[in-house]
């Protein structure tokens, strides 16, 4: 689409568009007569002059992404009006060309586009198989909606909603028990890779048979040497067989390949929201039964929470508190405590002065972190010891430390936006102080020793506007300052706010202000501006 009419026929005379890949093309003498076959019918590639009376090629590029968000966008534009070609690349355009027109530049971009296309396409169809062999193979969801669930990375309730559309889960009527099958020094065996694969693949389909026998059983391989299977609302007469394959598959390994596997079964789970906690708990005993002998079948003894409570608050609970709140994310460190406080109920309740011990340790992580940052001095330290010593329950001692951590982080989040707020007055004003200069967002990342995109977000974040929009907008800004001035011509002002040509400054004027720089000056602006 063009307003040059020569240029339109042109492009539909001189291109060879079937020999490209396309179908004839469509032509417009306007932009609303082009969007009209835009709404009509679907189209892959847009060419349009960015400069047209009415609707301008800009607009037009917007809306064709609106209703076609494949399409490949060309815009044309005359040698002093690339800022316009900037607006228009900035909503989905993909390329420009200059005038006047050379077929071969055109036709170089349009086989650039169909090969896009064709790649887009060629994505689609693969997705489209992917989903079908997925939804064809139960076995291959279960597998990956168990190794979802143990690994904890995604919120249940929200996983739980995301596999309801591949897979029926199903209600737990009788609760469910994880159970873990692991191959027993399967990397310290000195084995060579040939027979590590040999082995791994023999231990697979072992684990595979063992326990194809129940539907209830949803199987997922975490590691070569490592299965996790959830037994769903097991019955008597299945947990009763579920053990005797247990011991199948120790001695089929053991027959065939020489090798040991240690067998870990979880107590039962009421909610999905457990499962990952239980894999961890029996993973946890595995690694302590493994120190005896391999080839053992490991049940969750109650003897055994205290340790694996201590093991979670020493590897998994501090250290995530401290993430978060180096990362400054009061929420997840509230619930990081959460979980600390019930660790600490948990240990008083088989003593107090084991709870104690817990605590003590936690708060010795927490003042060595708050140093490490300049935080507590020695003073606050003995004080926070003191009342630790004080406490006269776990209640008492977790509310201390997430008072420690509530006031550390103000601290911290306080200093941090200081310093964010300082770091984005110093941007803008050296933007203000070089209008006139084009820098791009990676040069000013540069300038203040930051990453491109952190700067980025971080000035939206202050300002509520991104960088370019700070730019156009302190431009116009200055504009109308200068407009006010009937001694500095408009062509002036552009130059003296950094816009390189009249005609975009005038577009960019009348699209922020609502009136062009010359109506502006002669009736637009009173004492105010």
């Amino acid at each position: 689409m063009d307003d040059e009419i020569s240029h339109v026929q042109g492009l539909i005379r001189f291109i060879d568009w079937q020999e490209l890949g396309f179908g004839a093309p469509a032509a417009a003498e306007s932009g609303e007569e082009a969007l009209k076959l835009l709404q009509s019918a679907s189209f892959d590639v847009l060419i349009s002059d960015v400069s047209m009376p009415g609707m301008t090629g800009i607009e037009l590029a917007a809306e064709a992404k609106r209703l076609h968000p494949h399409i490949q966008i060309l815009m044309i534009s005359g040698y002093n009006e690339f800022e316009f070609v900037q607006d228009a690349i900035h909503v989905g355009a993909q390329a420009y060309v200059l005038k006047p027109l050379k077929t071969e530049e055109v036709a170089a971009r349009l086989r650039t586009f169909r090969d896009a296309l064709r790649m887009r396409m060629e994505v689609m169809e693969q997705t489209r198989e992917l989903e079908k062999k997925v939804s064809e193979s139960v076995r291959l969801v279960k597998e990956r909606f168990v190794n979802d669930l143990v690994a904890d990375a995604i919120p249940v309730a929200e996983l739980l909603d995301s596999w309801r559309e591949l897979l029926p889960v199903p209600a737990l009527e009788r609760g469910y028990r994880v159970i873990v099958v692991g191959l027993d020094r399967y990397l310290a065996s000195g084995l060579d890779a040939k027979q590590r694969m040999r082995l791994a693949g023999g231990f697979k389909k072992t684990v595979e048979i063992g326990f194809s026998h129940d539907e209830g059983i949803w199987l997922a391989q975490t590691s070569p040497d490592e299965f996790v299977a959830l037994h769903l609302s097991p019955s008597p007469a299945a947990l009763a067989l579920a053990e005797k394959q247990f011991a199948f598959i120790q001695t089929m390994m053991g027959e065939q390949y020489e090798a040991t596997v240690t067998i870990g079964c979880s107590d039962e789970g009421k909610a999905w929201e457990e499962a990952s906690l239980l894999y961890k708990e029996i993973r946890f005993g595995m690694a302590k039964a493994r120190l005896v002998a391999d080839g053992q079948i490991v049940r969750r003894e109650e003897a055994e929470r205290g340790d694996f409570e201590a093991y979670r608050m020493r590897e998994e609970f501090v250290p995530g508190l401290l993430r978060h709140m180096e990362a400054g994310d009061s929420e997840q460190a509230a619930q990081a405590m959460d979980r600390i406080k019930d660790a600490l109920l948990a240990a008083e309740a088989a003593s107090f002065s084991y709870a104690q011990a817990f605590g003590m340790s936690v708060l010795s992580e927490l003042i060595r972190s708050s140093k490490m940052r300049g935080g507590a001095g020695a003073d606050d330290s003995i004080v926070m010891w003191r009342q630790m010593l004080d406490c006269g329950s776990a209640a008492q001692m977790a509310e201390l430390l997430a008072e420690f951590v509530r006031t550390h982080m103000a601290i911290e989040r306080k200093a941090h936006l200081n310093q964010q707020h300082h770091l984005i007055r110093n941007v803008s004003q050296f933007i203000e102080e070089r209008l006139r200069e084009n820098w791009t967002v990676k040069q000013l990342a540069e300038q203040f020793n930051l990453n491109a995109s952190y700067l980025s977000v971080l000035f939206k974040k202050e300002t509520g506007r991104t960088i370019s929009e700070f730019v156009q907008l302190t431009r116009i800004k200055r504009a109308k300052e200068l407009l006010q001035d009937p001694n500095v011509k408009v062509y002036e002002v552009a130059d003296e706010v950094g816009i390189q040509t009249t005609a975009y400054f005038t577009y960019l004027f009348k699209k922020l202000v609502g009136s062009t720089p010359q109506e502006y000056r002669d009736y637009g602006y009173s004492a105010d501006d």
